[in-house]
């Protein structure tokens, strides 16, 4: 699917991953709504990239919310063609604890919420829109990428809940994937190493460094542009179906 002209919908948007996917589209001829509860920052992003960008207030793990937002977007662009879920939120907490204290279950159940019911919620819903778009190149009516982690294979001590989720993402990519063929749409996951955005920054670096000692090379973060780069070459790849890239510069997590 070539991006120029289309039309993406983008969770998490407004930062980090999801807003170097944004820049990508929009620098490609594209055109991005931002799904995004941090309404200032989603609002900065669509300012600093014109009248190719929108934003609309969304809670993922809200039906009626994501629905308005799909609505939204059809009423500003006329169409979806690409879905790029990237909210998401992390946790560390261990299974039982000090004093042998259990993990919390409603801290268990919210990120459960935010990172995989919420990127279901969202991918269906769209998906559902795109199965409307005319059919292109291979009868293509569209493209789903949603965001993992590498987490979902090497989860680390205290990281069950996000692990969980993650690994979640990745098992439901090639049923989706089967679920939308007769549709003409694709879904991908990228499961993501360790990356420079506005969370990881805020890390000291005695959380940072270990990690970058298990990247093989490069020793760095990631860019949030190499994100991206991998986001349009799932776009415009057509063959590129049901499958997990882990983006990672070879890290293999220890388990702390």
């Amino acid at each position: 699917m070539e991006i120029a002209n289309k039309v993406a919908v983008i969770t998490g948007g407004a930062s980090g991953l999801g807003r170097a996917a944004a820049e990508m589209i929009v620098a490609r001829g594209g055109k991005v709504m931002i799904l995004d509860r941090d309404t200032a920052r989603a609002a900065e992003v669509v300012a600093a990239l014109g009248e190719q960008a929108a934003a609309v207030e969304c809670d993922v793990t809200s039906e009626a919310s994501v629905a308005a937002a799909i609505e939204a977007t059809l009423q500003k662009f006329g169409a979806i063609h690409v879905c790029i879920n990237c909210a998401g939120v992390g946790s560390a907490m261990k299974t039982v604890g000090r004093e042998n204290k259990p993990h919390d279950l409603g801290v268990f159940d919210m990120v459960v919420k935010i990172n995989l019911i919420g990127t279901f919620n969202v991918l269906r819903l769209a998906a559902a829109a795109m199965a409307d778009n005319e059919p292109a190149e291979d009868n293509e009516r569209g493209v789903i990428i949603n965001t993992a982690s590498v987490a979902a294979f090497d989860g680390q001590v205290g990281q069950v809940a996000y692990a969980a989720t993650k690994g979640g993402v990745v098992g439901m990519t090639l049923p989706i994937a089967r679920d939308l063929a007769p549709l003409g749409i694709r879904c991908n996951t990228i499961a993501p190493g360790i990356f420079n955005t506005p969370l990881m920054n805020a890390a000291p670096d005695k959380v940072k460094q270990p990690l970058i000692e298990m990247t093989q090379f490069p020793k760095r973060l990631g860019h949030p542009p190499e994100y991206a780069a991998l986001v349009a070459h799932l776009i415009e790849n057509n063959f590129m179906n049901g499958e997990t890239i882990r983006l990672d510069g070879g890290i293999r997590m220890q388990p702390r």
